[in-house]
């Protein structure tokens, strides 16, 4: 469907010589009458405008994409318990003995507010950028031991091929970043990629969401985040994105589901067997 030069300010094409009218956006139609094209989970919001010259007047059909923010730590690449072992030796580096456990228990959360959370706010007042460097120098000791997740690079190229455009998402530091983007060999498949330094607050706030948002030039509705963590989900509530999760991170599902995931998987291979039971879903599924 289509027409020919619109009115000023309308937005959309009309006949040529129309005066200027209003315009009426309906946004998130599958199946209306008269339209085709991709719709729902295949990652298209078609929005039906409609400038209100003539009752008889076409609707013009604009294909938006939707965004799959994908959180990569512990979700597309497996480094919790390396981090959390990077924590603790840092910690302790400083003077400060903390189980693992509960180490574990905040991995998800960026250093600035792993720290405070862990250690109290005089504690991060008086150590935390130190206890931030010296993770980063223990983590570099053990990166080369990480590997991706099984499936990890075969989700971000199901999403490709169905239409989503893919942020791979993170509050890792910009070359931790890239380790990961080259062990995935995503470089030339993700459409963008997030890092700790795009942002002044990590999760659980909402700015990496945000922030992968406008890389991805949708708005909260039109996107999905994948994650593993309690802090991932929290941070897609807060920025209005829906989530799904993985347990791979080591919450439970109640955990999970408690946070926000409106699906839980035990890891991304049994996600992309039931992808219909997903937001991720083709058209007519989920």
């Amino acid at each position: 469907m289509s027409g020919s030069t619109g009115g000023e300010g309308s937005g959309v094409s009309g006949p040529t010589g129309a005066g200027s009218g209003g315009s009426i956006g309906v946004s998130g139609i599958s199946g209306a009458a008269g339209v085709s094209g991709p719709t729902g989970g295949v990652g298209w919001v078609i929005s039906i405008v409609r400038e209100v010259i003539h009752p008889a007047y076409p609707a013009t059909v604009i294909a938006m994409p939707n965004a799959a923010i994908l959180d990569i730590d512990g979700t597309l690449v497996d480094t919790n318990y390396q981090h959390a072992i990077a924590w603790y030796r840092a910690f302790h580096e400083l003077g400060l003995v903390l189980p693992v456990w509960r180490i574990h228990r905040s991995i998800g959360m960026g250093g600035d507010q792993l720290v405070p959370t862990l250690a109290g706010d005089d504690w991060e007042s008086e150590h935390g950028d130190a206890a931030r460097e010296a993770e980063s120098e223990r983590y570099s000791e053990l990166i080369d031991e990480v590997r991706p997740l099984p499936k990890a690079r075969k989700l971000i190229e199901w999403l490709k091929d169905n239409g989503w455009e893919v942020v791979l998402s993170s509050s890792a530091k910009e070359d931790e970043v890239d380790h990961y983007l080259d062990l995935l060999d995503a470089r030339d498949l993700a459409d963008s990629w997030t890092s700790s330094a795009d942002v002044e607050a990590t999760k659980p706030e909402p700015d990496l969401v945000q922030n992968a948002l406008e890389k991805a030039g949708v708005r909260a509705e039109g996107a999905v985040m994948l994650g593993d963590s309690t802090y991932d989900c929290e941070a897609a509530g807060r920025a209005g994105v829906k989530s799904i999760a993985v347990r791979t991170g080591g919450f439970a599902d109640d955990e999970l589901r408690d946070a926000g995931a409106a699906a839980v998987f035990m890891d991304l291979t049994e996600m992309l067997e039931k992808i219909e039971e997903t937001p991720f879903a083709p058209a007519g599924q989920g």
